[in-house]
């Protein structure tokens, strides 16, 4: 019975995130560029926090303060890549593209053909998932080469992956950049540290890109471009660097980043193999997702519609939302061991 009732909920969720997707069509047609996807169409919520622009591009329907926003947009910079192909462009990375991307101060996405209208930046590297190790070390040489100074953060995430950037700015706000660190949801096995998992994205702090960018590529032995698995590959890397895992908990010892579906964390309805990989325990339920939540994994383009209503339009009447100081770890300064000492 309390699988059915799981399957009743979760049809009913998937029909509120379908109907509020499509809602948004038909009230909110003027906001930005209309796209296709099957046979529904959708507009896109744009906030961006550019200076002299419409930061909401919806200030006719409701007005917000997004001051502090602002200031950490500006003050804490994140370069985004996006993990992407050919045939996922018009069927996933339109989507990052025209959401939760708009935010970073810089969006790059990597695929393994030059396209000069979405635009792509082709890596020379074939497509498959038996690549991913090689276009993921090929995409961090080309920031490195071409964006190093244009940020102080570099995001890595796959065309299926939704980030609040609001979120991750206050986290990495409290951090110090020129460390050599990296955050993600930690896995435990391969890595001695741990590894952050590819699917919930993890971010490389600058001094991080710096030593994968003058010693990294250089050296095959530190930073092998041909394993099977592209985020153990990429933890091994970081921890051959010296550059360390840290906990991205909050102070509740709350999860911020996320593999899986906010309903698939919310259920805590993990595969079988999750718990073997958890290092921090497997999180689920509400009470277990931090309110300043990064990134879930997994998310359809409906899906990424709803999130952006639900995060950026959606308001309970009367209940003032005030802001929460979770960056104060309850271990502070958590670090994992790499190995080497």
């Amino acid at each position: 019975m309390s699988g059915v009732r799981y399957k009743t909920w979760q049809s009913f969720l998937a029909g509120i995130c379908l109907g509020l997707s499509t809602a948004l069509l038909v009230t909110l047609q003027g906001w930005t560029t209309t796209f296709s996807h099957g046979n529904l169409q959708y507009s896109s919520t744009d906030r961006m926090y550019y200076s002299n622009s419409d930061q909401f591009g919806d200030t006719k329907y409701h007005k917000d303060d997004d001051s502090v926003a602002k200031k950490l947009y500006e003050n804490v910079r994140v370069a985004c890549w996006i993990l992407t192909s050919p045939m996922n462009l018009d069927t996933k990375a339109i989507h990052v593209k025209n959401t939760w991307a708009k935010r970073c101060n810089v969006v790059l996405f990597m695929s393994s053909v030059h396209n000069e209208s979405f635009p792509t930046i082709g890596l020379n590297v074939t497509e498959g998932r038996f690549h991913l190790t090689e276009k993921s070390m090929q995409a961090f040489e080309y920031i490195y080469d071409n964006h190093f100074n244009d940020a102080d953060w570099f995001l890595k995430a796959d065309d299926d992956t939704y980030v609040i950037m609001e979120n991750l700015r206050y986290f990495l706000s409290a951090e110090d950049s020129g460390q050599p660190v990296y955050f993600g949801l930690r896995f435990m096995p391969h890595v001695t540290q741990g590894y952050a998992s590819g699917g919930g994205g993890y971010v490389l702090s600058k001094e991080a890109l710096r030593r994968f960018g003058q010693l990294g590529v250089k050296n095959t032995s530190l930073c092998s471009k041909y394993g099977i698995s592209e985020d153990v590959e990429i933890g091994q890397c970081m921890a051959n660097l010296r550059v360390s895992l840290k906990s991205s908990l909050d102070s509740l010892n709350r999860t911020r980043f996320h593999s899986f579906t906010p309903e698939t964390v919310i259920s805590s309805k993990f595969p079988y193999w999750f718990s073997r990989y958890a290092s921090d325990g497997v999180k689920g339920g509400l009470d277990n997702i931090s309110d300043y939540a990064i990134s879930f994994h997994y998310v359809e383009p409906t899906q990424m519609y709803a999130l952006e209503f639900f995060t950026y339009h959606l308001r309970p009447y009367g209940v003032l939302n005030l802001p929460m100081a979770i960056n104060a770890r309850s271990t502070p300064d958590q670090t994992y061991p790499t190995g080497d000492e």
